[in-house]
């Protein structure tokens, strides 16, 4: 009988997610030639190619989309038939806090991913600014909190210090604008943020001002969507983390004169004394699905 592996399944899901081979081997703890390894027999398998491959890294092809969209659906299945028989069937509500900056363009797919593999979870989930989900978080609010920090940068938020918890991933910040925006040295900056209660404002606006960069507060956006959507319009200049680039949407060009931007880190918030099981375990489960 003709049928395809799972684990094979499970390399082609997490090689598209992450974009190539290499960033792929560690989700599921291979190396880089394995990883190839079992892409070439998937292929053999379906008897046509699943990938594009460029030094950008890899794409799938239609065939690949489709079979992606089988491979969720298996393993979803697979996970929750196992889960079931072993009496970890993961069931409730869970109230989840994300940072808005957070992979906006995979955030509705992330989560599409959690409702097929953990059916039986209901999912409440709030958007906010890091520093008031901390605050939010400390106080009860939500069960699982994923907020943001800037390398570096301090924060007067005590709930901001005592809240850290445990790395989901790192990314570089970057000036974005719209695609062939230039911005000419000694010309004020149209910047575009958040408001100034968002971090990250306050952030660039700090550090702009510490280097003497000129600049006005050109249009305050109300989330990451509408800011992508004011860069690719062309309104001006943004402070964003890499994977905030979308369409129409790019890093400027340089030479533009603007200061070094440091790296972000995502975290998810440490358990609090007296959760239940539940949400412990569903924070175990939310660190596997968003590396």
């Amino acid at each position: 009988m003709q049928s395809f592996d799972l684990e094979q399944l499970r390399t082609l899901a997490a090689v598209i997610d992450a974009g190539s081979l290499t960033a792929a081997a560690p989700r599921v703890f291979l190396s880089q030639s394995s990883v190839s390894e079992q892409m070439r027999k998937l292929e053999e398998r379906a008897g046509q190619s699943l990938l594009t491959r460029s030094k950008a890294g890899v794409a799938p092809t239609e065939a690949g989309t489709r079979l992606l969209a089988y491979a969720r659906r298996i393993l979803a299945l697979s996970d929750e038939a196992f889960r079931d028989l072993h009496g970890e069937t993961l069931q409730g509500e869970l109230r989840l806090a994300v940072t808005d900056y957070f992979r906006p363009g995979d955030l509705t797919q992330l989560l599409g991913r959690l409702g097929e593999s953990y059916p039986q979870v209901r999912l409440n989930v709030s958007i906010l600014k890091s520093d008031a989900l901390r605050a939010a978080y400390a106080h009860g609010d939500f069960d699982v909190g994923l907020a943001m920090d800037i390398a570096g940068a301090s924060s007067s938020s005590a709930s901001a210090q005592a809240a850290k918890g445990s790395l989901v991933r790192r990314e570089s910040l970057a000036w974005l604008g719209a695609i062939g925006l230039r911005v000419a040295r000694g010309e004020s900056v149209r910047l575009l943020a958040l408001p100034d209660t968002c971090s990250l404002h306050q952030f660039t606006v700090a550090l702009l001002r510490r280097r003497r960069v000129p600049y006005v507060l050109a249009h305050v956006a109300s989330g990451v969507a509408g800011l992508q959507s004011a860069l690719a319009a062309g309104l001006g200049v943004a402070c964003l983390n890499e994977s905030a680039v979308c369409e129409g949407v790019t890093r400027l060009a340089p030479p533009h004169g603007l200061p070094a931007l440091p790296k972000v880190a995502f975290q998810l918030l440490p358990g609090r004394r007296g959760e239940t099981a539940f949400v412990t375990r569903a924070r175990e489960m939310l660190a596997t699905h968003l590396v």
